[in-house]
């Protein structure tokens, strides 16, 4: 499992951003285009990095008090497309998607919200929609995507960058890939006791 990707376009979007500037710098350093959102882009425009926005990409603004932004096939066709498809890649430049081959994303912070004694309303609104679903595409595809899916795989990440510049191996990606879905698990095991306990209540 040594078949190398360069990484040439990333999508970064995360609740925690310490520790993901040397990240984001080196990535520059190494010509990958940056694609964000909210206050991810902002977080990146202030370091002085180059960054196209998500809305800019798909022409749609982040709608429902920002439940839906990245929610679209210009972000999910550039993560799902299978670079070994003639089909995918026919349909990829027919409708002017790039592909993304990098995507760091983590999750609203589900359990510390629960455990802050918040209303069940402000509990339900930090159930992620966008983040749970780029983690998956990501992870699905990973024969040509790493996905990056919590603060602490950034380490790894960065050791890659910093010895192999944006390049990585099948076997990496496949293990970025498992911790990813492990990431995807946890917080729906969460979610699921909570509604457990929320339906006891109830009754």
């Amino acid at each position: 499992m040594s078949e190398t990707k360069k990484i040439k376009t990333a999508l970064v979007s995360v609740f925690h951003k310490d520790g993901l500037d040397e990240i984001l710098k080196k990535l520059h350093a190494e010509g990958v285009t940056l694609l964000s959102t909210g206050g991810t882009h902002k977080f990146i425009e202030s370091l002085g990095l180059p960054c196209q926005a998500v809305e800019d990409l798909t022409t749609y603004p982040s709608i429902l008090g920002g439940r839906v932004k990245t929610l679209h096939p210009k972000i999910f066709g550039g993560i799902l497309c299978r670079r070994d498809n003639e089909g995918d890649l026919a349909q990829m430049a027919q409708y002017e998607i790039p592909e993304i081959d990098l995507v760091i994303v983590d999750l609203y912070p589900f359990e510390q919200t629960v455990a802050s004694g918040a209303s069940h309303q402000d509990i339900i609104e930090k159930i992620d929609i966008g983040g749970i679903s780029l983690i998956r595409a990501g992870a699905k595809n990973y024969k040509d995507v790493v996905i990056v899916a919590s603060k602490q795989q950034y380490r790894p990440l960065l050791d890659i960058l910093s010895a192999r510049g944006a390049e990585t191996t099948l076997e990496e990606r496949c293990t970025f890939a498992k911790e990813a879905f492990g990431v995807s698990s946890r917080y729906d095991t969460a979610i699921h006791a909570y509604f457990g306990q929320y339906e006891k209540e109830a009754r």
